[in-house]
Order: structure tokens, then sequence, then C-alpha cells
């Protein structure tokens, strides 16, 4: 099933470029009209929940690549980590208070200096390239209080489906159970012209530490996001992230800030694309790269 899975996930990917080019066609024969309720990407956003019924599914690809770190001076040899996460949700109350989903991860990383495209090639190149389905997680997303409906938590508890984290040198996956929890909030101005969504993602670590550097760690996560919005069905947005690594046990502490621009446009009454950048601007223990990113989200 898993094998089966990874096949079907990895053939998307290879499709991904034609993918692009058809929704720009659609896009560019598209009128944006306003509509008075909104659209999906003003309206429905991950502090809202969807109705018992209705699905959720989004496909969101990010690639980070380096070429510098904090843990030397100058130019190094590049790096490339790219991750497929594949979410399904569906409500399952009638108050759009609680959904059920899962969430599956694909990764494929190519280092020694390969090309930053090479992470598409799934090659496996021994001592340069590693890639497959790694991680599964059960998911849950909620509102605690009915009076505060764009307020909701997410958690998720991710399965490592690897056996090893690195393997001929090429590290694909951290070997660590994963409790995340997100918690999510939006606020739209009057006008329903900008709009704040802010994140607190916290994930625990779990596992024995000589398997994975992150076990026995605690990741604090906080996001902010302003969208401007010239119409209901396209937004322009900036955000900002700060990731600190707490040493729970591991020995091991890590901080990075990316600072980042976006844009998300409704191509139809269910289906949206976005398209965002990254760069991360400083940092300890870490890789100061930049991350490329294109998801797609349908709600039906």
């Amino acid at each position: 099933m898993l094998f089966l899975t990874r096949r079907f996930i990895l053939k998307l990917i290879a499709m991904k470029k034609y993918i692009c080019i058809l929704f720009i066609l659609i896009g560019s024969t598209l009128i944006a009209q306003e509509e008075d309720s909104g659209s999906v990407i003003q309206t429905l956003t991950p502090s809202k929940l969807i109705d018992k019924g209705t699905y959720d599914l989004k496909w969101f690809n990010n690639m980070y690549t380096q070429t510098k770190s904090t843990f030397s001076s100058g130019k190094e040899p590049r790096q490339t980590y790219f991750t497929s996460t594949l979410e399904a949700y569906t409500g399952v109350s009638n108050n759009k208070r609680i959904n059920i989903g899962v969430i599956l991860r694909l990764r494929s990383n190519a280092i020694a200096d390969r090309k930053a495209f090479d992470v598409f090639k799934f090659d496996g190149e021994s001592g340069t390239a590693r890639s497959g389905l790694t991680a599964i997680a059960p998911s849950v997303k909620f509102v605690p209080f009915k009076e505060i409906g764009n307020f909701s938590i997410q958690s998720s508890f991710f399965i490592p489906l690897i056996k090893n984290e690195v393997k001929n040198g090429v590290f694909l996956e951290q070997n660590s159970m994963v409790w995340q929890n997100r918690l999510f909030y939006d606020y739209t101005f009057d006008g329903d012209t900008f709009q704040f969504f802010g994140e607190l993602n916290t994930e625990l670590n779990l596992g024995d530490k000589n398997k994975s550097f992150a076990n026995n760690s605690l990741n604090l996560i906080p996001g902010v996001f302003f969208s401007y919005f010239p119409s209901s069905n396209f937004t322009v947005l900036v955000s900002g992230q700060y990731f600190q690594r707490l040493d729970l046990g591991n020995n091991f502490t890590q901080t990075y800030l990316t600072l980042g621009s976006g844009i998300k446009y409704q191509l139809t009454q269910e289906l949206n694309v976005e398209v965002l950048y990254s760069n991360f601007v400083t940092g300890t223990n870490t890789g100061l790269g930049e991350t490329f990113n294109i998801g797609l989200r349908a709600v039906f």
C-alpha cells in the first residue's frame, strides 16, 4: 500500500511542471469577480474549519537550497532538500468544530554540490541523494471555543517510515515520533482588504536521542502573515517566521529567522494556487538558504 502511495505521489510530482503550465493557462482566461461572500483564500483560512461532509485537500511543495550556513564561513557545496506534503481533511461535526484527516510526507534530498533541481530526479545516487515516502500522520483540527470561530488547533502525530536517518552520508528525514500542535488565528480588517494570520507551531520530538539529532527536543515556531486583497480572488502576502529548538536532553539547540512573500489566486470556486518564497536571514546551528514553494488546495 505504501509503495503504491509513494509511486502515485512520485508521478504527481513528475507532472508538476505540466500542471503549473495548465493552471497558468486557466488562470489567464479567468476574470476575477468580486463576491460578497469572498473566495476560499479570503474566508477559509487555516483557522477556519470545513462543514460536515466537505473535503479539504492540500498538496504543498517546498524546496530548500543552501550554499552557506552558520557552521562555516564562505560558500559551501550546495545542499537541496525537497518536501512534498499531501493533507486531506473532512468535516465530521454539524457545527464546523471538528475535522479529521491524514498527512503524508515525501522527501528528496541532494547534496555534494549537485544542482538544486536534481532533487526531482529521484535517482538515489549513493553518497549524494536519497528520496522516499518518509512519514505519515493522523491529524485532527478543532475549534476549542465556540465563540471564537477564527481560532483553531491542529494536532498531528507523525510516524516515521524510514529506518536510517542518514545513509551513505545523506540525510533524508529525522527518525522521530513527532507530536505537532499548531494554533491558528486570523483577523480580517474592515473593508475585507487586509488580513492578519498568526500561527504558533509546537513540535515535540520523541525517541532515543542516539537515533536522531532531533529526539528529546521541543520546537517552538511562531509565524505571522499579512495579506492584501486587491480582489477577493487574489492576494499578496508577506511573512515572518522564527524557529527555536529547545534542548530536552539531546544536547542540541537551534534557531533561525525567515522572511518571505508570496501570492495566492483562486483559480475556480473549488481550487486555488499559492506561490511563496522565503529567505533564512539569520540563525544558530542552521543553514542560511532559501525556500521556493508552490501549493494547490481544493475544497469541495
